[in-house]
């Protein structure tokens, strides 16, 4: 495991030791030092690819980390009654100084009152600051220096290096309260255990049904039926572009049903292919397609959990995905599977009468309605070339269908974006109706 280290070089320094005398084998240690608690965003912005999980020094970092780009795991170390017992042993004993009047942060009050009754001494001069995501570090600072310049303490104790360097460097009595080695052990292994975990996890085996459910006019088939042939090729084209991109294994079942080995990991990380695979499904081939996955730790746990998301995706209707694991747990991996029912999508009937009119078909329109809905790359609209990669038309046939709807006023020109190639810019069209899906076919 790969763990980023961020925190004050001190810290840095105590937990990359730890690591190297108890977790050799099992933790690399990638260091981030920095001067300012406010540098944790960039480094984790900049250093996402280099680690697995994130150790960071104290709960201060919090707000930083929220802004960071990272959806990574976050450990964060904390000081306790044992941090603070030991801190207080350091001024008392090996510095002969009082402990009576001290101001205190990140600590809550109930953990600072139990710690001096436990040494028998009086907490009523001890100012606590209660460690808060709201409240601005440098409000630590301001907390300890008042307190010290009134009289009211004698010896600031804090949680964070840069109130520390600054209190030294004013003259103000400071004692750093750090995170004890049990507790960096603790969190050490608390990441470890997640991460050997999720890797199992991602390890299991994974097994992918795919069921396309194949029109009348397809299963008559004859010996000398191209069209059927293209058909199915086509169909394995898909399927097999899918299998690549989760590092499966494609095993047709007949000419309707696929079956792919895989595991869970890749799946994990290509939940969009699925989508995708439905959609091309759709469009280029006019087949409805539903899809089960199964994860388990052995080929025949997977292939029960699979068969079983598949008859889940088929009771939901087409267009659906589910997944079952090995303890039952069914997952829906479509929010809405009726959104690829073309038929779903309403056309105003004097729209349907330009559309006999200009000879254009009515799923043909749908289906460009679809694009601009759902795939759409540009915010105003579609080109001639998205609907004939979609439709698998030429480009010129899907630029006449444009020009001939944008001259019925059912269509307009919402803008023009440079040519991939040398030549002149592409139009941009904006189909204008009613978006508004009906409720039932």
């Amino acid at each position: 495991m790969r763990a980023g280290i961020l925190g004050p070089s001190d810290m840095v320094l105590s937990i990359r030791t730890l690591i190297d005398r108890e977790f050799e084998q099992k933790i690399t240690a990638v260091p981030f030092p920095y001067h300012q608690p406010s540098e944790a965003t960039s480094l984790i912005n900049e250093n996402m690819d280099r680690v697995d999980v994130w150790v960071l020094s104290g709960p201060g970092l919090y707000p930083f980390v929220e802004k960071s780009d990272s959806k990574q795991p976050f450990y964060y170390l904390t000081a306790d009654n044992f941090s603070l017992l030991q801190t207080l042993m350091n001024i008392s004993y090996n510095d002969g100084k009082s402990i009576e009047r001290v101001s205190i942060d990140f600590l809550n009050p109930l953990t600072v009152a139990e710690t001096y009754d436990n040494l028998g001494l009086p907490v009523s001069d001890v100012m606590v600051k209660e460690y808060s995501g709201e409240i601005p570090l440098k409000d630590y600072l301001i907390f300890h220096k008042k307190l010290y310049e009134e009289d009211q303490v004698d010896i600031c104790i804090t949680a964070l290096r840069f109130v520390y360097d600054e209190l030294i460097k004013q003259d103000i009595p400071a004692y750093r309260i750090l995170p004890t080695r049990t507790n960096i052990r603790d969190r050490l292994q608390d990441a470890l255990q997640d991460w050997n975990l999720a890797h199992s996890i991602d390890s299991q085996i994974a097994v992918v049904l795919i069921k396309v459910k194949k029109h009348l006019e397809h299963l008559h088939y004859q010996e000398n039926n191209y069209a059927t042939e293209r058909l199915n090729i086509k169909l394995e084209e898909l399927i097999i572009e899918f299998s690549e991109k989760i590092s499966g294994s494609f095993i047709p079942v007949g000419t309707d049903t696929f079956l792919i080995f895989s595991t869970r990991g890749p799946i994990n990380e290509e939940t969009k292919a699925i989508q995708e695979l439905l959609t091309k499904c759709a469009f280029l081939i006019d087949l409805p397609a539903n899809i089960g996955i199964g994860y388990g730790k052995s080929a025949h746990q997977a292939e029960t959990s699979a068969r079983l998301a598949l008859t889940r995706s088929q009771n939901n209707g087409f267009f659906s995905a589910h997944s079952f694991d090995a303890s039952n747990n069914s997952e829906e991996l479509l929010q809405d599977p009726e959104y690829l029912n073309f038929e779903n999508i309403k056309v105003p009937d004097h729209i349907l009468n330009k559309l006999k009119h200009l000879g254009v078909p009515l799923l043909t329109f749908r289906k460009m309605i679809y694009l601009q809905r759902y795939i759409n790359v540009y915010e105003s609209g579609i080109t001639a070339l998205t609907v004939s990669k979609w439709l698998q038309m030429t480009e010129r046939n899907a630029r006449r269908i444009l020009s001939e709807l944008t001259d019925s006023g059912v269509a307009s020109i919402a803008g023009t974006i440079p040519a991939e190639t040398k030549g002149r810019p592409r139009n941009v069209y904006l189909i204008n109706i009613d978006e508004e899906r009906s409720e039932s076919r």
